[in-house]
């Protein structure tokens, strides 16, 4: 479920306000008075010697700060934000096309990431265009920069993107990303290592005049920044969800980098792209990389012909952690997402669509760290349905079994063991033949008092006992 267009590899205009704010902090831990003064002078302008003077002088101190020689000569430009935002358009036709896209957006509808009939496409043109302060293409093996950039900015933003131009001579970035495929959440843990990576160059470089190095400096944690640098017109407007995505691989990827930096220098990271972070969770927790932890496989063993000839998959994909997290943030408070979604130990999810009327079903699989982490799961994400689901009926719920309807189809929500199921938009038929396929046992029965009320309820919406996993199992 990629929706920035990662190809493009920005540095962000928000983004390179980080050094502007981290300089000082690092002043202070250090034991500086002040940050390193601003580089003097008026913009430099496209292809005159003072401007490819510089690029090639930051490209020879971004090359002894990572170790990373340049093997071939780099071409370099400045752009307008006409140019710019042309760029970003024919990039977002190369890496998804229209269906493509359209899938990626109606799974986060699908998740309730993303509000119903929302203009995708244009948001991120326009997102893209407001942020972008540089970038790296690695097609053309071509640096840019954006000319409205401040001349006190400028050696900074080079600094960040003729990092990935050393990196795509020693590592072919490119491919190396596109290998995750079609793991989105595997291809995002491998652009937070760019990102992350760059940005701790750019540190390196802004600190290298008091001899400073990230890997001697006390911890810190970048997403402080976050709500500071999002305060850009596009940003305040982005969903959430957008927002996070766009930022992700800068600060959360940075955290990892500072990792890599403290174990083994700049060198580690020759490892890192041998052996690439295989998720987000990776990411978020950099221990676990270096433990080497990987989920086993999991799969969604829909039994075949499910969902039916009238339907149409959209798209197969990985959550992640970082996926989970921000589907519970969209109901729930922070810090419960972060908790929750912490125990993911892999995830599958499959969106198909309607072709006539459009209606969607999702389906997820997810497996937790354990049965204890999957009941917590399965309480905070009920909640989480609710929430979503305001207009509910015939409202069904035990220690690990949820279901209702939602005007669309039923909501179903099971855990057994340490995994968990969802169908939404679904039917009792299509579920209880997932549970079939999937070898889990029918749904336990109801304590013996019941209350009629309840089962007459429930007949009601089904039909017949036989016809309703639930009530088959009360009678």
């Amino acid at each position: 479920m990629a929706f920035c267009n990662r190809s493009i590899r920005p540095l962000l205009s928000a983004v390179a306000l980080l050094v502007l704010a981290l300089t000082p902090t690092f002043g202070v831990l250090a034991q500086q008075a002040s940050p390193a003064p601003a580089q003097p002078g008026a913009p430099l302008t496209p292809n005159t010697p003072e401007f490819l003077a510089t690029a090639d002088e930051v490209l020879k101190d971004m090359s002894q700060i990572t170790g990373w020689d340049l093997k071939v000569p780099l071409k370099k430009s400045i752009r307008s934000r006409t140019e710019i935002r042309a760029y970003v358009l024919k990039q977002m036709d190369e890496e998804k096309d229209a269906k493509e896209r359209y899938a990626s957006k109606r799974s986060a509808e699908a998740f309730g990431l993303l509000p119903k009939d929302f203009d995708l496409d244009s948001f991120l043109v326009d997102l893209l265009t407001e942020q972008i302060a540089g970038l790296y293409d690695p097609k053309a093996h071509e640096f840019y920069i954006a000319d409205w950039i401040p001349a006190d900015e400028q050696r900074m933003v080079m600094s960040h993107e003729l990092t990935h131009a050393l990196e795509d001579q020693h590592f072919q970035i490119e491919d190396w990303v596109k290998a995750a495929r079609p793991n989105d959440d595997a291809e995002m843990a491998r652009e937070s290592v760019l990102e992350g990576s760059a940005m701790a160059a750019m540190l390196e470089y802004e600190l290298k005049d008091k001899g400073l190095k990230l890997k001697d400096l006390p911890e810190f944690d970048p997403s402080v920044f976050v709500g500071d640098l999002a305060d850009t017109p596009m940003l305040k407007k982005a969903p959430p969800f957008i927002k996070d995505s766009l930022m992700f691989p800068y600060f959360s990827g940075l955290t990892f980098s500072m990792a890599v930096l403290k174990s083994s220098g700049w060198p580690g990271f020759t490892s890192v792209f041998a052996r690439p972070p295989a998720s987000t969770q990776q990411i978020l927790h950099p221990d676990l990389y270096f433990s080497n932890k990987v989920p086993a496989a999991i799969g969604l063993e829909l039994p075949a012909g499910v969902p039916g000839d009238d339907w149409v998959l959209l798209e197969e994909d990985h959550l992640g952690e970082l996926g989970w997290k921000e589907v519970l943030k969209q109901f729930l408070d922070k810090p419960r997402a972060e908790t929750t979604a912490a125990a993911w130990d892999n995830d599958v999810y499959a969106t198909y669509e309607e072709k006539q009327s459009k209606r969607l079903m999702l389906f997820t699989h997810m497996r937790l760290t354990g049965s204890t982490a999957a009941a917590n799961f399965f309480t905070q994400y009920s909640e989480a349905l609710e929430k979503k689901y305001p207009k509910r009926s015939m409202l069904n719920q035990r220690s690990n079994f949820l279901s209702f309807e939602n005007g669309d189809g039923v909501v179903y929500f099971r855990c057994q063991g340490n995994e968990c199921v969802t169908l939404e938009g679904g039917t009792s038929g299509v579920f209880l033949q997932w549970l079939g396929k999937l070898g889990w046992p029918l749904l336990p029965k109801a304590p013996a008092k019941q209350d009629p009320s309840d089962v007459q309820t429930t007949m009601n919406g089904w039909g017949t006992p036989e016809a309703d996993p639930v009530l088959h199992l009360r009678q």
